[in-house]
């Protein structure tokens, strides 16, 4: 399965990839970690279509003693090694694993797992307004603007459109109900873009 760096997808982990444990717990042993249904089908896919991913996902639970980083480990191994069976390929996972309160730049909706994902494939910054991320949180959607991602929400996990309306400053580019139907949207976007730019008309929104 080959790889083009042109062409990459950020995503939340816990609601977008996993099943959302709830408000205000964690993930914090492997036989908690349940992938969203169609999940997995949806990675296989951007891996197929040649999309470099990446997870950013913040993880205070670990900066706050509530489970160790062992443990953090042991989850990830257990999400990578199903994504690998599924035929899928995720580039590299961030965590912030910091309290909320130590003003650290991976902490979305701060950038710098993001900005270390594109030094990683060679892009700079500015790059970062061809891709898409993807997440279930006020806190991924303002992540991914401040970043000049494309944004997309998915109603998978903790948040829901009744959040969007009532408390949100920012508005993501895309509403759907899962990382299927957003995986959907980047694959089908991606496919005009390209038929667009092969009839020489300029990328338009």
């Amino acid at each position: 399965m080959s790889q083009n760096h042109n062409k990459i997808v950020f995503l939340d982990r816990d609601g977008v990839i996993n099943e959302f444990p709830g408000d205000g717990n964690y993930v914090t042993r492997v036989k908690d970690f349940h992938f969203i249904p169609g999940a997995l089908e949806a990675l296989k896919r951007l891996t197929d279509n040649g999309y470099t991913i990446f997870v950013v996902s913040n993880q205070a639970g670990v900066g706050k003693g509530v489970y160790s980083q062992d443990k953090l480990k042991r989850i990830t191994r257990k999400m990578m090694d199903g994504v690998k069976k599924a035929g899928a390929r995720i580039q590299k996972v961030y965590y912030c694993t910091h309290r909320s309160d130590a003003g650290c730049d991976c902490r979305k909706p701060e950038i710098g797992s993001v900005k270390k994902a594109l030094s990683l494939v060679n892009k700079p910054k500015s790059f970062a307004k061809k891709t898409y991320f993807v997440g279930d949180t006020k806190t991924d959607i303002e992540a991914g603007k401040k970043a000049g991602c494309q944004t997309i929400f998915v109603l998978s996990g903790r948040e829901t459109r009744e959040h969007i309306r009532r408390k949100w400053n920012v508005k993501p580019d895309y509403i759907v109900s899962d990382l299927k139907a957003a995986t959907k949207i980047i694959i089908d976007e991606n496919s005009r873009h390209s038929h667009l730019r092969g009839r020489g008309a300029s990328k338009s929104r």
